[in-house]
């Protein structure tokens, strides 16, 4: 396991990435309703995928609602990775496996997420 950040670190309705030592792409967290979810940065859009921030932490559509891919206007259902609209209709976010601690810090579950990607 490894702390990503402090809960307190992560407002609600916002996004971060963080990278991850042995991930090839960053960790996105994102709290909405009081829950963290967990994905990596990579749109299903292209093979391999493609990071889809426009900014630092600029995972959210303008209104919070979805996780949007701002390179070709993708968004992605928060609490599923579904894609709701765009060209990857169909596919969804790799989920990354995330745990809150004992000392109020997300843990990416590091084990668990190497076996969801093998």
């Amino acid at each position: 396991m490894m702390e990503l950040c402090k809960l307190s670190e992560l407002a609600e309705g916002m996004a971060r990435g963080f990278s991850v030592p042995g991930l090839p792409q960053k960790v996105v967290l994102v709290r909405k309703n009081g829950a963290v979810f967990g994905y990596l940065d990579s749109c299903p859009h292209y093979e391999g995928g493609t990071p889809m921030a426009w900014k630092k932490d600029g995972y959210l559509d303008g209104e919070g609602e979805y996780i949007a891919c701002h390179s070709h206007g993708a968004l992605f259902e928060i609490e599923t990775g579904e894609c709701v609209l765009g060209p990857c209709l169909g596919q969804a976010l790799t989920r990354v496996p995330v745990r809150l601690n004992e000392n109020g810090g997300i843990d990416v579950a590091f084990d668990d997420c190497r076996e969801e990607m093998a």
